[in-house]
């Protein structure tokens, strides 16, 4: 049995399937496993307490693991050594989420891409069509992730406090969340995952995509993840590659996206919501 998961900081998305490519159950999802922030403790017990995975646990063969907080050698290592220790007999494969939005979103094998994370965080990185270039690493939610989900919450959680907002969004947004600045100050400075906590706000931009405010939001900072990050690649995009992007914010932001892409004269290429489904094909292709 081979198991091969996408994992958030948000949540974990795990298909197991057989030698043959066949699929043995319905997607299973945990919590969030990035080994950057969380403990060792803390991965085991949030793996271990998913009856549905756990019963799989000794007829795994192989893991393809891909993550965030798995760029680094540290957090790789550690989740590695959690994974071979509840599944004994799994050859274990860890990598950085970037790789699962390189496999899912290519049109071919070794196509060349600059290929964009948009998730809770967010990532960049140039596939030549065989190795995997990344200019800026990455130092995570708090100094860097542009344009992610956890940008875009502190961007509204900042504009809100700051009276930046329209009235009716001012309205809206306190109807839907719990503002209160020692609830918030809980959640990012005594809860685990505060990046997470952050990205849930902002699904709020998509429900409110009519209003020209939340519009302009969404479209700064894409531009600044564009000047940051993609264009980093200015040589590689002259030669006309795409640009491929995975993750929920960029899904939801097309658009916006597009725009960008015209003002910074970039190549916009695929749009992957979920690379979970993109993965398990690429590995059947490779069983």
């Amino acid at each position: 049995m081979i198991l091969i998961t996408d994992g958030g900081s948000t949540k974990c998305d795990w298909i197991a399937i057989d030698s043959s490519g066949e699929r043995l159950a319905q997607k299973i999802r945990t919590k969030g496993l990035n080994p950057a922030i969380l403990t060792e403790t803390e991965l085991k017990q949030i793996i271990s307490g998913s009856e549905e995975l756990m019963q799989f646990s000794s007829d795994v063969s192989h893991i393809f693991f891909y993550g965030a907080g798995c760029g680094t050698e540290k957090p790789r290592t550690m989740l590695t050594h959690v994974l071979q220790f509840l599944f004994p007999s799994a050859n274990v494969d860890v990598q950085e989420d970037t790789m699962a939005a390189v496999r899912s979103s290519l049109n071919h094998n070794t196509e060349a891409a600059v290929v964009c994370i948009m998730g809770t965080g967010s990532n960049c990185s140039y596939f030549d069509g065989s190795i995997l270039h990344q200019r800026v690493k990455s130092l995570g939610y708090t100094l860097m992730d542009d344009a992610s989900g956890n940008y875009f919450g502190k961007r509204l959680i900042r504009d809100y406090y700051f009276k930046k907002m329209p009235e009716t969004i001012e309205l809206a947004f306190e109807h839907k969340y719990n503002l209160d600045p020692d609830y918030i100050k809980f959640n990012l400075y005594k809860k685990a995952n505060p990046n997470a906590y952050l990205a849930d706000f902002a699904e709020f931009m998509f429900l409110n995509k009519d209003s020209d405010y939340i519009k302009e939001l969404i479209k700064s900072g894409i531009r600044v993840f564009a000047e940051n990050m993609i264009l980093q690649f200015r040589e590689e995009l002259d030669t006309g590659i795409p640009v491929h992007f995975a993750g929920s914010i960029a899904f939801f932001s097309q658009d916006e996206i597009k725009e960008v892409a015209e003002e910074y004269n970039f190549k916009v290429g695929n749009f992957v919501r979920r690379p979970i489904d993109g993965l398990v094909d690429y590995h059947i292709k490779n069983l």
